[in-house]
């Protein structure tokens, strides 16, 4: 009974997953993130790394690309376009 309450503990407790956005380019971006209904603008500067969207979202990308991220994705920001990994 312990071990159960011990592993399902261990379950609940897990840490939550995000997709984390890459910017590999020289220049700072600004990405728009739509999450739940809300919309945020996120500014990237060069070589930053942000995570965003634990529980999903749209990504408005700075090319007018819009993807949906379910939260367990790479994104790079590379040449001005995206790449999702």
């Amino acid at each position: 009974m312990l071990v159960t309450m011990l592993l399902m503990s261990t379950t609940i407790a897990a840490p939550a997953f995000a997709a984390s956005i890459t910017n590999k380019d020289g220049d700072s971006v600004i990405v728009t993130i739509v999450e739940n209904g809300n919309r945020t603008e996120l500014a990237l500067g060069a070589g930053e790394t942000e995570s965003v969207c634990p529980s999903g979202c749209f990504v408005t990308l700075p090319n007018g690309d819009r993807v949906a991220l379910n939260g367990d994705e790479t994104v790079e920001i590379s040449g001005g376009s995206a790449f999702v990994k």
